[in-house]
């Protein structure tokens, strides 16, 4: 706090003002010292060399946080990427559907002995990429938990992405092994309406992306199906998709 003029200070007064201001030296011994107050500085004014080098730090901050973004950017857009090829190369199991099925004796009158068991199934490959490898299959027919059919498919066959295959065949002769009982008990069904059967299939398959072969895994589907009195399949088991499990 500067003294305003004509005022008298006082000792506390002096004391403070002399703690505060100190003089400055001049060359002419006859002029008045100068006084400057500490409690406001001069302002400094920095030089050339400051200004440059501080924008070169500000230019090599900014350089640096835009190389860090354009490399999350680019790892971003690879995790998406790779995202996006698992979905599309992460192998499904085909789709297995039962179509058609009969029993023609069962409505005829005869014994089991002329029995032929006819049978369609469909496999879908919903994979967009991946093609399946069927190296064996094997289909059989089940009452009451026991067989009473088997066929093996003999002939292997690749099937392409995004394909439906018709596996089709028919029991009979020796391939059916329906005994006496077995027949009464499908008759006795009959007269009630609805014979229940289970269609299996068992295959060992590979799958293909491009040139890659995966090793062999043993597909099995579960297929229920009622037949009506004219043992032919009823509406409501036609074209259901069958559980499908590996093991």
């Amino acid at each position: 706090m500067s003294p305003k003029f004509g005022h008298v200070l006082q000792p506390q007064e002096q004391l403070t003002l002399v703690s505060t201001m100190y003089p400055v030296k001049t060359d002419n011994a006859h002029e008045l010292p100068v006084y400057v107050d500490q409690d406001h500085p001069v302002r400094r004014h920095h030089s050339a060399r400051y200004y440059a080098h501080h924008i070169k730090e500000s230019l090599t901050t900014r350089v640096s946080k835009l190389i860090c973004t354009i490399f999350l950017t680019f790892l971003s857009i690879l995790g998406i990427i790779a995202f996006i090829l698992w979905l599309g190369l992460r192998p499904h199991r085909p789709r297995i559907f039962l179509h058609d099925f009969s029993i023609p004796a069962i409505s005829q009158g005869i014994g089991p002995e002329s029995a032929q068991i006819n049978f369609n199934v469909t496999a879908r490959n919903s994979n967009q990429v991946i093609g399946i490898f069927y190296d064996a299959i094997q289909m059989s027919a089940t009452y009451q938990e026991q067989s009473i059919g088997t066929s093996q498919l003999l002939t292997p066959f690749y099937q392409l992405p995004k394909n439906t295959t018709v596996l089709a065949g028919t029991f009979s002769g020796p391939m059916v092994t329906v005994t006496g009982t077995q027949w009464q008990q499908m008759l006795d069904d009959r007269s009630r309406g609805t014979v229940v059967f289970r269609v299996e299939l068992t295959a060992r398959i590979r799958f293909k992306i491009w040139s890659w072969k995966s090793k062999h895994h043993r597909m099995h589907a579960n297929c229920p199906v009622g037949v009506g009195q004219d043992g032919v399949i009823l509406v409501g088991y036609i074209d259901k998709r069958c559980p499908e499990y590996f093991n």
